[in-house]
């Protein structure tokens, strides 16, 4: 299949130069995200999000900054998904709302992405066109076709985007599996016909590079939740993510194999199990699949469940049925819960803090990395290597990790026998540019991440974080005081109300004292004609912080508010 597109023709005359921008995912966990950029025509792969720091407090997710791509809207022809995990899709929605430009994806990660566009209300004036292994889009001067990867979920690619410099690969995120749980391999004929073609840069999944040896393969991961479904004398409750496609269908074809029906718990997984199994991607037998509802009409030892949860976050599922609270599951003592992913970066206290809950019920916890319940969907160092033999680049950039995961890319780039002058090291913002063969790092444009709070998009920056921060760690005085306009004299109050920084009934004498503190900086204030509303509330703030801090060691956020009658 091949898809034609022209490029529109801009008064603007941008040079003939190729020009590499990664807007996400170096030198960080998710939100990947890089632009290619070519004389009047600009195409970007992968559009995804990441999840909070612990010092990003109330945030949602993070997006990538697109200050770059909206600045050259005329010129972007469209963006190419390589495969269906948040960290590659999560962002679109977002992005598509400021560009209304194609997404390109495989079957998979459309019926993905459809959802997420539809919760946005902009899936109608969206424009989402499949591609397969076969295709070839040519968008401008960009021809991009794409190779099967082996991944955590079915329908992963890498793309070789054809430039007038050269050929790029970008690989996606991949491992080389040799038992896929769906019988599809990876496409090495194509990588190898593009190694001997001669490629002029890859970009390559960093994830691994740091783990010696090659992944296992994810069907060993079957072989061990076919035993527990075989053993366990009660329920069996597995925890993964969403979208790992192979992993749901392991789980149920165990479920079948020894008669456990499966109920679905949590809004994503029952999304994603629904989108899967109606395109075709997973195989589960009639009757199999229950309603929540249904589970009371069954033996213990007859029912499995499939959730959410396995990073411990707050509001999953695995989470609230650990502290009691899911409205319409509850664990009991017997089950056997198997927690079948690995902690993301971060996320370690809060699987601890879940996985103690469990067991204080009386669970049977399975979720140690030595257990056989989960693989990484990402290569190791010697798939990473076999990558770079395939592909034989002249330019190498490792992306997709943190800078140590990158480091140690590079190492391996080097041991497979790229030039260390070819591998570059690029930061988020960084114009790589290849011009007549000769490559350089020429300068930055705006990149970082883009804060997401409820429905603000961006709203929130450091300064919100950082009162937030202050807010959390010694709390809030609020000093309320009524004057007089026409003379300007003290009417009533002050008035201290107190949150998160004392118990006030046990710290009366403190906030009498604190009063007296905040009635004698007015009348001093007044006396040297200080009237201006601001200046009064800056004296104030500064008077009680120096006070509250010689008494209690802590700096509460202190916010004056004066009314006027």
């Amino acid at each position: 299949m091949v898809l034609l597109f022209g490029g529109a023709q801009l008064s603007k005359n941008y040079s003939n130069k190729l020009s590499i921008v990664p807007l996400g995912g170096i030198g960080e966990i998710g939100k990947n995200m890089t632009a290619y950029a070519y004389g009047n025509d600009m195409i970007v792969v992968d559009a995804g999000l990441k999840f909070p720091d612990e010092e990003m407090l109330g945030i949602d997710i993070v997006i990538p900054d697109i200050s770059y791509l909206t600045d050259n809207k005329q010129r972007l022809r469209g963006i190419f998904i390589t495969h269906g995990h948040e960290d590659h899709i999560g962002g679109l929605p977002y992005v598509l709302k400021s560009l209304q430009v194609p997404v390109y994806a495989t079957r998979l990660t459309l019926g993905l992405i459809e959802g997420k566009l539809r919760e946005h209300g902009i899936l109608d004036q969206s424009k989402l066109i499949p591609i397969t292994n076969e295709s070839e889009v040519t968008l401008g001067h960009f021809k991009v076709s794409c190779f099967r990867v082996n991944h955590s979920i079915p329908d992963s690619v890498g793309f070789a985007i054809d430039t007038p410099e050269g050929v790029v690969v970008q690989t996606g995120d991949f491992k080389f599996d040799q038992t896929p749980v769906d019988g599809i391999h990876a496409d090495y004929a194509k990588m190898t016909a593009l190694g001997e073609r001669g490629v002029l840069a890859l970009l390559s999944d960093s994830t691994n590079a740091e783990r010696p040896g090659f992944t296992p393969s994810e069907r060993s991961v079957g072989a061990t939740i076919e035993r527990v479904f075989q053993t366990a004398p009660g329920r069996v409750i597995l925890a993964t993510f969403a979208s790992n496609i192979h992993r749901v269908q392991q789980v149920i074809r165990a479920a079948e194999r020894n008669g456990r029906k499966v109920a679905i718990v949590g809004r994503s997984m029952v999304n994603n199990v629904s989108v899967a199994k109606d395109l075709g991607y997973l195989e589960v037998e009639p009757d199999t699949l229950i309603e929540l509802e249904e589970l009371s009409r069954f033996e213990t030892h007859e029912v499995a469940l499939l959730t959410t949860g396995s990073q411990g976050e707050p509001m999953s599922a695995l989470t609230r049925m650990a502290r009691a609270t899911h409205r319409k599951v509850e664990i009991y003592s017997g089950d056997t819960v198997i927690i079948a992913s690995s902690p993301i970066p971060g996320n370690e206290k809060s699987i601890s803090r879940t996985i103690d809950l469990l067991q204080r019920i009386g669970a049977d916890v399975i979720y140690q990395p030595g257990s056989g319940v989960h693989v990484s969907g990402h290569g190791s160092q010697e798939e990473l290597k076999l990558m770079l033999n395939f592909i034989r680049p002249k330019y190498f950039v490792p992306v997709h990790g943190e800078f140590r995961m990158l480091r140690k890319h590079a190492e391996l780039a080097t041991a497979t026998g790229v030039n260390q002058d070819h591998i570059f090291m690029l930061e988020l913002g960084d114009v790589f540019e290849i011009q007549d063969g000769t490559p350089r790092v020429s300068g930055k444009v705006t990149a970082g991440a883009i804060l997401i709070d409820g429905l603000g998009v961006g709203d929130v920056g450091n300064i919100v974080l950082r009162d937030r921060k202050l807010l959390s760690q010694d709390g809030i005085l609020v000093v309320v005081l009524t004057m007089s306009k026409q003379t300007g004299q003290l009417l009533s109050g002050p008035d201290i109300i107190s949150r998160g920084f004392v118990y006030v009934r046990e710290s009366e004498e403190l906030l009498d004292e604190a009063n007296r503190v905040v009635a004698a900086t007015l009348q001093r204030l007044m006396t040297d004609r200080v009237s201006d509303w601001s200046g009064l509330k800056m004296g104030v703030r500064d008077a009680l912080t120096r006070f509250l801090y010689e008494q209690t060691r802590r700096r509460p956020m202190v916010l004056p508010i004066i009314m006027e009658v």
